[in-house]
């Protein structure tokens, strides 16, 4: 077993902590992608003007992302490679898409607007890994 990594604050590193606090990053991450989705999109991602339903959302979100997205991703994998990775947005607006399907207040127009969310969650994720890489 190796022992944890440290930051330069003396604080151990995100990708040390375990499933809860990767489970909690991507939590946020789509908490935060989720909202910001709403306000770019304008009508077409509704989440009923409450900050509750967005953070329910993002955790039932970030459990699909955890459980049954590495499943999808290793069934479509002929499809991912086929599109050069293209087809990771298909999956990513699936994962949307079935989020909102679960979660009643949540609402997604169309699966378009899926995938546009899912992207503009995957953007938010690369920023918010890249602030954290650069912070340890």
């Amino acid at each position: 077993m190796t022992p944890p990594s440290y930051n330069a604050h003396g604080m151990k590193s995100v990708k040390s902590q375990g499933f809860i606090a990767t489970y909690l990053l991507r939590w946020f991450v789509c908490t935060l992608g989720l909202w910001i989705a709403a306000g770019l999109l304008d009508g077409a991602v509704d989440y009923q003007n409450r900050i509750r339903v967005v953070v329910i959302a993002g955790a039932v979100l970030a459990l699909i992302n955890a459980i049954i997205k590495p499943i999808m991703v290793l069934l479509s994998l002929p499809a991912i490679f086929l599109t050069l990775g293209l087809f990771m947005l298909v999956i990513n607006g699936t994962t949307v898409y079935l989020a909102s399907k679960l979660y009643g207040p949540l609402h997604i127009d169309s699966f378009s607007v899926a995938v546009l969310t899912g992207l503009i969650i995957g953007v938010v994720n690369y920023l918010v890994t890249a602030i954290l890489e650069v912070r340890e």
